[in-house]
């Protein structure tokens, strides 16, 4: 019995100490596994940015917000204003936090369990005592550490593409909010020149001179311009509002550029974007991620198809008058498969490692295409705006100042002089339009190298 007993206390021993050293050995990272989201987020990125979790972290952001907007924001800086001060950013961070949670408890042996049985009848007693350990958690753990191990590198990745869509929404608002102040800018002109046609032509009305058709048609035109710039301006508002919310501050604390950057020289070539392009893709390595993580769920779903729980320990149990002594021995505990033998766990597990695999193709064949399809729009924005600026507007100043001289020498009416003037805004409007597309076009193509435009939009 003496020889049982040592026997027993070594292997309890042994489990104890199994137990602590796999709970102690999974901790959490010093910074909440930060270093690989900005390692992942350093190619697409020229801006910091930092999980803000203590006071002083978060006075320092603030100190830096206020001083970047103590100035007219360019459109990188507007985006680093954003990577400092957006709240739903910060939270997004803290899903590191609760995957990185979920590793390290996989770490970590379940708890011992302790049972006992008491029964007392007259003198005499049974008495059952055991202390348990769930054996089992030690062959299915290193699977679990490396299942949640997965799931945190995808947990990275998602919060790198998190940070990265708020860049790119940040610059589509500001080339948002900076076209639409220029449009509100001369829609206010065609409206003052559109005010003063129908005012002049108002009083030739009223002289005789003129009829009252072609002094409807002059006031038509000035309710349709006071109508446009109305319009403007609310839309100048809005963009704004869109603005402050990527930002996290204020409209009225914005100040941003008068006028948007001008159009770029020349453009990449088509190779340069798809170089390595697929394999770069964020949206691609979380769905690896995902695809792995499902692949070592169908391992774990193997070794416990029949029994996931082994519970082993030592216990002792009296029988008789409590002076009697107690029966030492061991109490081990285990799942039966008498009714489910697991025929469908694995099936189904292989099912949902097949479907993963499908998807991450799909998702390949979608990348191409995306880059593609993008890089077109891209191109012909550019070549639009560059007709519309070399063409279009050039002529119409040239039509403009012709009929300057022209009416100068009393060759031609005001109201031609008006209606070409208004042209030539519109064609400047036009322009405004188009340069704002192309670099919005611009941003949509880099952001789809980091992921698929739909989860770019946030949809």
């Amino acid at each position: 019995m003496s020889t049982n007993t040592g026997t027993l206390r070594a292997r309890s021993a042994i489990l104890v100490a199994v137990s602590l050293l796999l709970g102690g050995c999974a901790t959490f990272s010093k910074n909440g596994g930060m270093d690989e989201v900005q390692k992942q987020t350093q190619p697409y990125l020229k801006q910091e940015y930092e999980w803000a979790k203590t006071e002083e972290s978060k006075k320092s952001l603030q100190d830096k917000t206020q001083a970047l907007l103590a100035q007219p924001l360019e459109v990188e800086g507007a985006v680093q204003v954003a990577l400092f001060n957006n709240k739903g950013l910060q939270a997004s961070f803290y899903e590191l936090g609760i995957s990185e949670a979920d590793l390290v408890q996989a770490g970590r042996l379940p708890n011992p369990r302790f049972s006992m049985l008491y029964a007392r009848h007259g003198g005499e007693y049974k008495i059952e005592q055991a202390f348990t350990f769930n054996v089992f958690s030690l062959i299915t753990m290193p699977k679990a550490v490396e299942i949640e191990k997965r799931r945190f590198a995808q947990a990275q990745a998602s919060t790198a593409i998190e940070v990265l869509k708020l860049a790119y929404q940040t610059r589509r608002a500001y080339f948002n909010a900076v076209a639409a102040t220029e449009l509100a800018r001369y829609s206010a002109q065609v409206k003052v020149s559109a005010e003063a046609s129908a005012e002049l032509a108002k009083r030739l009305h009223e002289t005789g001179n003129w009829n009252r058709l072609e002094q409807s048609r002059e006031q038509s035109f000035y309710a349709d311009a006071a109508l446009e710039y109305a319009n403007a301006k609310n839309i100048e508002v809005r963009a704004y509002e869109a603005l402050a919310r990527q930002l996290g501050v204020k409209a009225s604390q914005i100040n941003i550029q008068s006028r948007l950057p001008d159009l770029p020289k020349s453009l990449s070539a088509l190779q340069a974007f798809e170089q390595n392009a697929y394999e770069q893709r964020l949206d691609l390595l979380v769905k690896r991620s995902e695809m792995d993580a499902v692949a070592k769920q169908l391992g774990l779903t193997k070794t416990t198809r029949f029994i996931n729980v082994i519970e082993l320990g030592p216990a002792r149990v009296l029988e008789g008058r409590r002076s009697e002594p107690y029966k030492k021995g061991i109490d081990i505990a285990f799942e039966i498969p008498l009714f489910d033998w697991g025929q469908a766990k694995v099936p189904r597990a292989e099912s949902m490692y097949m479907q993963s695999v499908q998807e991450t193709a799909q998702l390949v064949t979608n990348a191409q295409s995306e880059i593609r399809e993008r890089y077109n729009t891209y191109r012909t924005k550019h070549d639009v705006t560059r007709h519309i600026r070399d063409e279009i507007v050039p002529l119409r100043k040239r039509i403009l100042y012709e009929d300057q001289l022209r009416y100068n020498g009393m060759l031609t009416s005001p109201f031609e002089l008006f209606g070409d003037a208004r042209a030539q805004v519109q064609s400047v409007k036009g322009y405004i339009e188009s340069l704002r597309d192309f670099w919005l076009a611009d941003a949509e193509l880099q952001a789809t190298l980091v992921a698929s435009p739909r989860l770019m939009e946030g949809q």
